[in-house]
């Protein structure tokens, strides 16, 4: 018998809300995939928030310099460089010197995974979820990457940083037996010509009783109109036709924005900023992982409700006024003025930085880039965008200690002035993708005439 709604939605319900949609599509396959994809996100969240706390205990365990803990935490955006490489292919295709070296592959392998996931996780979960519930769903899949950098950020205060590093091995042993039961995605299946399974896996993923048969025919026939468009160029540069530009710069855009905006310095090195500016570090963690959580939950609330494109404003509004602020607070710091307040300043910038984004930057950017792109240049998109993400990142992160001596205030004030460019593009270019299917966003985004902002 073929398996039915896990969650009934009331009948009595006389609107669908973002509850009782959910509940609608909670089929045992569905509910599998998002665990995988959630335990991924939250793997690399932990991964990513491990640095910030254990700074400290491991410069002074392992004697590290300035220069060996910034290649430290630098090596992990290395890994997804790596990963970024092949992510593309796989969407489309299925004595103290030692110890020190063993501590950077450790975290360059950590970094290889991210890579992978952090694009294969957004595309799958898009492809699988109904138009309506697709923001929600996926933004609360990425949600847990801020759960797992938060909790980490939490346990880094009463754990120590080897202890934490035995820690983050548990998520693996969840994901890994699941992987056997998930289905696969039905995009993919009618990109590869295996067009019978199509609406076997939908009716799996929606339920027995759904109808799935306009979905399906949507499918196939996109996928079929996509394969009549090629002009025999299959490969990797086919995604750098004129037709693909728009697409290719909002998404390579709003994955680079971020990373250039800061966050790889405020994630890997929080300690380094609540230290210089007499913030106690265990209070500021603690606070800035709650904060970041909430912020997260609210973005996933919000996102089908307002948009995408409404919260990645609010959010990169939001983290330009915590750049600025920080850049505001060591300027204080270092002209000796308002001592007392400089820390509280310091503390609330770097909150408002996390909770905006948490709200969006965090999870939208990867939505958006995973709804673009058709199956023909998915692959390559991918590739193309990790890898300006995961360079923007590396970038930042093995030079922020180095720009922190350079100029604190310099420093924040370049974060902010990257922000607020950030708010304009998105205001003058960004489209909104909320409740249009897949086809219908990468149709929008091929189509000339339709580039324009609503």
């Amino acid at each position: 018998m073929e398996e039915e709604g896990l969650l009934l939605a009331s009948p009595s319900s006389s609107s669908p809300s973002l509850l009782s949609g959910i509940s609608n599509v909670s089929t045992r396959p569905f509910v599998l995939a998002f665990t995988v994809c959630s335990c991924g996100a939250f793997v690399s969240g932990c991964i990513s928030g491990y640095s910030a706390p254990t700074q400290s205990g491991i410069m002074k365990d392992l004697n590290l310099s300035v220069a060996d803990y910034s290649l430290f935490g630098s090596i992990l955006t290395v890994g997804i460089i790596l990963g970024a490489l092949i992510c593309g292919k796989l969407t489309d295709l299925v004595g103290r010197i030692n110890v020190i070296w063993m501590l950077d592959m450790g975290r360059l392998l950590h970094g290889i995974g991210i890579g992978i996931s952090a694009y294969l996780g957004p595309i799958y979960m898009t492809e699988i979820t109904p138009r309506n519930l697709r923001g929600a769903v996926s933004s609360c899949s990425q949600l847990f990457a801020i759960v797992g950098s938060s909790l980490f950020y939490a346990l880094g205060t009463v754990v120590g940083w080897r202890d934490l590093a035995i820690l983050g091995v548990i998520p693996f042993l969840v994901i890994i037996p699941l992987l056997f039961f998930i289905p696969e995605s039905p995009r993919w299946l009618a990109k590869v010509g295996r067009e019978k399974e199509v609406k076997a896996v939908l009716l799996s993923l929606r339920g027995a009783e759904s109808d799935i048969s306009y979905e399906a025919q949507e499918i196939l026939d996109y996928t079929e109109h996509v394969k009549q468009q090629e002009d025999g160029d299959s490969g990797f540069f086919k995604l750098f036709q004129r037709k693909y530009a728009f697409s290719l710069t909002i998404g390579v855009a709003l994955i680079a924005l971020p990373e250039l905006g800061g966050h790889s310095g405020y994630s890997y090195y929080t300690d380094s900023i609540f230290t210089r500016t007499g913030v106690s570090s265990d209070f500021g963690f603690i606070t800035t992982s709650l904060v970041q959580m909430l912020g997260g939950v609210l973005g996933t609330m919000l996102v089908d409700v307002s948009g995408r494109r409404s919260l990645l404003l609010v959010s990169q509004a939001g983290s330009f006024l915590g750049c600025l602020a920080t850049s505001i607070s060591f300027f204080l710091q270092e002209n000796r003025w308002w001592e007392r307040g400089t820390s509280i300043l310091a503390l609330i910038s770097v909150l408002v930085y996390f909770a905006s984004y948490g709200l969006a930057m965090s999870s939208i950017p990867w939505i958006v880039a995973s709804e673009i792109y058709p199956v023909d240049v998915k692959g390559a998109a991918g590739t193309v965008c990790n890898l300006a993400g995961s360079i923007s990142s590396w970038l930042v992160a093995y030079s922020f200690n180095f720009l922190l001596q350079w100029s604190s205030t310099g420093t924040f004030l370049m974060f902010a002035t990257v922000t607020g460019l950030g708010f304009v593009f998105i205001a003058k270019l960004v489209p909104e993708t909320k409740g249009k299917s897949l086809e219908e966003i990468q149709s929008l985004f091929t189509d000339p005439l339709k580039n324009s902002t609503p």
